[in-house]
């Protein structure tokens, strides 16, 4: 049964372990031509924390940072309520070639690529052919530029990705509400309980752990942006940076103009650490109201 795991443990050593020794990157200047990579890594200059502070003392420093919490937060609460609700929703349905059939549909956005979605979120917001700026044409009413118009996007934003991502995270609630033992809903229909009253006080009751759970790792990468959403749907508007920079689409556009690689490495420390650091304490908090619910 162990090396069921090997191959999973092999992932986590090559992708997540050995990089870590990557991280030196981010106090020094990386050259390219200081001879191969780990040679170049030990003969790069020394620079302490000026990647860090060139990564944040720009005037892009605020707006970054407060877009990437905002729609995380955004992502997670919305993200959490939506997948628990389509969950219990799927349970209830009582025909269960319909269910399958429900839960079919709404897993598929997952498997789309970001490309696949900002061509798809495109043909809806262009301004000459755009399925939504045809509707208003017709009404009467103004067309919209949505490309340039950075107070839509974070609405938009938000319904894409929870578009795409919480038929993907309902699975998760799907199947820990079909481990409840049913004879707790048999019970409560003995005594009169309705549906509400059985989500209410046994399905959400039960459910409290994973959420927990659940909620805990994505506070570990509320720093961390879904390079895909803020890149290629806004298609890289200049005009959208205000409601579209984050973290993460910052340091590629930063990368791609002055290849400073260890300016990248530092905003990549920075996330991890700051996650790192916000799993701790939610998991200690959590562990002070409720001991069971918490991670570890």
């Amino acid at each position: 049964m162990l090396l069921m795991v090997l191959p999973g443990a092999i992932w986590f050593l090559l992708f997540a372990y050995l990089p870590m020794l990557g991280t030196i990157i981010a106090f020094k200047q990386y050259r390219y031509d200081s001879g191969g990579f780990w040679a170049s890594i030990v003969n790069s200059k020394w620079v302490g924390f000026d990647n860090f502070k060139f990564l944040f003392s720009t005037s892009d420093a605020y707006v970054i940072t407060r877009n990437t919490v905002m729609y995380n937060a955004a992502f997670i609460v919305l993200g959490l309520v939506l997948s628990v609700a389509m969950a219990i929703v799927l349970v209830e349905i009582a025909g269960k070639r319909l269910s399958k059939l429900y839960q079919t549909a709404m897993f598929m956005p997952y498997f789309l690529s970001w490309v696949i979605v900002g061509y798809f979120v495109f043909s809806f917001l262009s301004l000459d052919k755009g399925l939504i700026n045809r509707t208003l044409e017709w009404l009467g009413m103004e067309r919209i530029n949505w490309y340039s118009e950075p107070g839509y996007w974070f609405v938009i934003l938000v319904v894409i990705f929870l578009w795409k991502m919480v038929g993907y995270n309902s699975v998760v609630y799907l199947a820990a509400i079909m481990g409840i033992d049913r004879s707790l809903y048999e019970a409560a229909m003995i005594d009169g309980a309705g549906k509400w009253s059985q989500v209410r006080n046994i399905t959400l009751p039960m459910l409290a752990p994973v959420m927990t759970i659940m909620t805990l790792l994505a506070v570990g990468k509320i720093f961390y942006a879904d390079f895909g959403l803020f890149y290629q749907v806004p298609r890289n508007s200049g005009m959208l940076y205000s409601m579209t920079n984050v973290i993460d689409t910052y340091v590629y556009r930063g990368l791609k103009t002055t290849g400073e690689i260890g300016m990248s490495t530092a905003a990549g420390l920075y996330q991890s650490f700051v996650g790192f650091t916000l799993v701790i304490v939610s998991n200690y908090i959590v562990r002070r109201i409720n001991k069971d619910n918490a991670l570890f």
